[in-house]
């Protein structure tokens, strides 16, 4: 486990690439799961371990992801999140220079969960679920920009889907890059979680650094 913060309430680790936050069909062994089996290994707990699902990440996204050790906590991040006074942000790097360098997207969206895929609606769409995030472009290399996302809500597949529809689609995004490049790691990462502790009542930010040696990262982060 990459652990980035443990205490008796807050469990803060880096999710990789490609893992499942919560397990599903596949039986792929995913994040909660492995968790759950550290902190019983390594605090000695007997019985089943309590971890609450907060929040989650799309299974191609790596980064920082926080858990709930206890009920009491799962309950306060769970009311935080719907306050959205959890505050997270995310680098993304698109494969073209974006001309407008900060901006703020606001669609709706339309999740089909028979192909597990979400799709930008007109507002009277019955489905349809007002969605915001923020964007700016804080670098640029090589025809590639380096973006920095704020969600303001959290739906599915939010930043994909609405970076792409607004015509800056991520590198490497296998479902909503209108031409990806097959098995290209996409250049979405989780970089900065910020929210208040559940029992401390101090705000506290944690942060995890994207992998900075291999592309399309390496043009903005160096050793």
């Amino acid at each position: 486990m990459d652990i980035i913060y443990q205490d008796n309430h807050l469990f803060v680790v880096v999710k990789e690439p490609n893992q499942l936050v919560q397990g599903d069909v596949t039986a792929d062994l995913d994040l909660l799961t492995k968790a759950k089996q550290y902190i019983k290994t390594h605090e000695n707990k007997p019985g089943n371990v309590y971890l609450g699902l907060v929040h989650r990440l799309d299974r191609p996204v790596g980064g920082a992801i926080v858990f709930a050790k206890t009920s009491k906590a799962a309950s306060r991040l769970s009311d935080q999140l719907r306050r959205r006074n959890i505050t997270r942000h995310y680098y993304a790097i698109t494969d073209q220079l974006v001309n407008k360098r900060t901006g703020k997207l606001i669609d709706y969206l339309y999740k089909d969960r028979s192909n597990n895929q979400s799709y930008v609606v007109n507002q009277d769409h019955p489905n349809a679920k007002k969605t915001i995030l923020h964007y700016e472009c804080i670098a640029q290399k090589d025809d590639h920009s380096l973006i920095k996302v704020q969600l303001e809500t959290g739906r599915p597949h939010q930043i994909r889907v609405q970076m792409a529809h607004a015509g800056m689609p991520i590198v490497g995004d296998q479902k909503y890059h209108p031409n990806p490049k097959h098995h290209q790691q996409i250049a979405l990462w989780a970089e900065e979680l910020s929210l208040d502790h559940p029992t401390l009542k101090k705000r506290m930010t944690f942060h995890s650094n994207p992998p900075t040696k291999v592309f399309p990262w390496n043009l903005f982060y160096k050793e």
